[in-house]
């Protein structure tokens, strides 16, 4: 069986406080983007509890234990007994970037399993074991846009959505730490009215309620941030942000974007919403 986890951007991200147990509290609208990893996986026959892990693509740094699908696997063996499986992991979606694609596969590795062995277990259910695996994973469960809270656990679809509009996404090649970028922000309350500007879904009135608390920081931190915000600001875009905690910054287009020149170390995606 071989599925296809996407990606993901923020519609405002606004870091609102800190909890007890050190995770942040959090405001903001993900969206699906429709940039994808590709996971396979094969049962192996007569045997339990082992998986076999490869990829291709973009290399996967850490150690392979720590990998997410790996982790989600051994969590749903935990409850079931699941039989051994070979899985091969392409990556397309850029680590570390801001868009959870490490959380989005970590997700539908979970639905992948609970579809393949038909587990007894609800979408809902499914969540509360991916927010194990991370605070972005329960949006995964969805494949729309979600209105979410807490610590990425409430998770609200809403009635948006970007079809026929396009994407211009740049990841300019920087790993920014996420412990490194909360330590650089200050928690605020977001914006009064910042939601409903979202729904309204005129991009070009979103600034300057919809937007992201990382971004000043992380691009006075990297000023190669700011050159692609304005990359894609002077290439026409209706709305433009940096995604997450970084480092990757997308720009949207009403119609298809002209082309621009960007720089040769840069990860650049175009793409239209079909759905």
């Amino acid at each position: 069986m071989i599925v296809f986890p996407a990606s993901k951007i923020n519609l405002g991200l606004y870091i609102t406080g800190k909890r007890a147990d050190g995770f942040h509290t959090l405001e903001s609208v993900f969206y699906p983007v429709p940039l994808r990893d590709a996971l396979e996986v094969i049962v192996v026959k007569g045997a339990h509890g082992h998986i076999e892990f490869e990829s291709t693509g973009l290399p996967i740094l850490g150690k392979e234990n720590d990998n997410l699908v790996i982790r989600a696997y051994k969590i749903l063996h935990d409850l079931f007994n699941l039989p051994a499986i070979r899985v091969h992991l392409h990556k397309v979606i850029p680590m570390g970037a801001g868009l959870g694609g490490g959380s989005s596969d970590a997700s539908w590795m979970l639905r992948l399993l609970q579809s393949l062995f038909q587990l007894p277990l609800s979408r809902d259910e499914l969540a509360e074991i991916s927010a194990q695996l991370g605070s972005d994973c329960p949006f995964f469960m969805h494949d729309s846009a979600c209105r979410v809270g807490g610590k990425g656990e409430e998770i609200e679809p809403i009635n948006f959505s970007l079809k026929g509009k396009w994407i211009v996404l740049i990841n300019p090649s920087i790993h920014v730490s996420t412990a490194r970028a909360f330590s650089m922000i200050k928690p605020e309350l977001a914006p009064s009215g910042w939601f409903e500007a979202v729904s309204n879904r005129d991009m070009k009135a979103w600034k300057p309620t919809v937007y992201n608390h990382f971004e000043n920081a992380i691009a006075l931190q990297f000023p190669e941030i700011r050159n692609v915000i304005e990359t894609l600001e002077n290439a026409g875009a209706d709305y433009v942000s940096m995604s997450g905690s970084g480092s990757t910054v997308y720009g949207l287009f009403e119609t298809e974007p002209p082309s621009f020149s960007t720089m040769p170390q840069w990860q650049v995606f175009r793409l239209q919403f079909t759905e």
